[in-house]
């Protein structure tokens, strides 16, 4: 089966090409995508060739990740349903992760039509609901589950460090769950896209410290979430941890994400490092949507035909205009 896919070549370019796609299984179905998400941070790393697989960072003796077929969220139509298929029938409009597809450096991709998927990693949409809001699914999760793996209690201080799309779902979760939320970015243009509740501050114009500082007061942070990679700023958070807090890492450091464990053990503070998907939390983040306290396609910015693709990728890399969701439609 031939299909077209976004395809990295190289590092930082970008093609819209051809490619083969392996004939469905019984237990796979076809889909014809009508819309994918990018996921800025993690697309970019693999594009300038820093990571290899997951969160396996690029090695001197690795090979390139070329080429690869980009991303792993989308929306679209099913026009195939394997024999072993349940649940799911031609016509549904659902959600898919990754896709198969031949010749790759890795044998799976996400921005792909037609997309042969197995049926465990498909989500049927609710009835009459907005393609785009929920074709960053897997991204909106990874921050539902920042969002939930600390205990919360009413009124508890969060501070999230990350102004991306990652960021702004982890404090949507943790304001649905009654915490207090200050968020640590560097655009303006970004925070302000934060629910009224959340406390946005640019860090490249305020203290970030004195305002983290300020924010807490003797209450202090119950919760720190890093949804960046940024150690520098997780370190300066320490001091104004509570006793028992909850530090949850989601960023990519590369190989440089070390950190003293001795420093948490002062606080006896929690350290949590959530990573990938499962079933639960993609059904929980999709009812979230669904009941509209997770905010989705209100943070799309850019909107590019799949035919452009190289052109939102030259947006995301050159950062030649303020941006934040972005999404391929097909």
């Amino acid at each position: 089966m031939i299909g077209k896919a976004v395809v990295f070549t190289d590092r930082l370019k970008v093609s819209v090409q051809e490619v083969e796609i392996p004939e469905p299984r019984h237990d796979e179905i076809v889909i014809d995508v009508e819309v994918s998400w990018i996921s800025n941070g993690t697309e970019s790393s693999y594009l300038r060739g820093e990571r290899i697989a997951g969160d396996t960072p690029y090695h001197s003796n690795a090979a390139w990740p070329f080429p690869i077929v980009a991303g792993y969220q989308k929306v679209g139509v099913i026009r195939q349903v394997g024999s072993e298929v349940s649940g799911l029938q031609v016509g549904d409009r659902v959600f898919a992760t990754i896709s198969r597809v031949s010749g790759m450096f890795n044998p799976y991709g996400g921005h792909i039509s037609p997309a042969v998927t197995a049926a465990d990693q498909v989500w049927k949409l609710p009835e009459g609901a907005s393609s785009i809001d929920y074709s960053g699914l897997v991204l909106t999760q990874v921050g539902y589950n920042c969002g939930m793996r600390a205990p919360v209690r009413n009124g508890d201080c969060a501070i999230v460090i990350g102004d991306g799309l990652v960021g702004h779902w982890t404090a949507q979760t943790l304001l649905n769950r009654g915490a207090q939320v200050l968020v640590l970015g560097r655009h303006d243009d970004r925070l302000r896209y934060l629910p009224e509740k959340a406390v946005g501050v640019n860090t490249r114009s305020q203290s970030p410290m004195e305002t983290v500082s300020d924010f807490t007061g003797t209450d202090r942070i119950a919760v720190l979430v890093d949804t960046v990679g940024d150690l520098n700023a997780v370190e300066g958070c320490l001091p104004h941890f509570r006793h028992n807090a909850h530090f949850v890492s989601a960023g990519f450091y590369g190989s440089s994400g070390k950190i003293d464990i001795q420093k948490l053990r002062d606080k006896e503070i929690t350290l949590h490092a959530p990573a990938g998907w499962t079933k639960e939390r993609m059904d929980a983040t999709r009812e979230g949507i669904r009941d509209q306290w997770l905010q989705t396609g209100s943070l799309v910015t850019h909107r590019f035909p799949v035919n452009r693709a190289d052109e939102a990728w030259q947006l995301i890399v050159d950062k030649s205009e303020p941006s934040l969701g972005v999404i391929l439609e097909w």
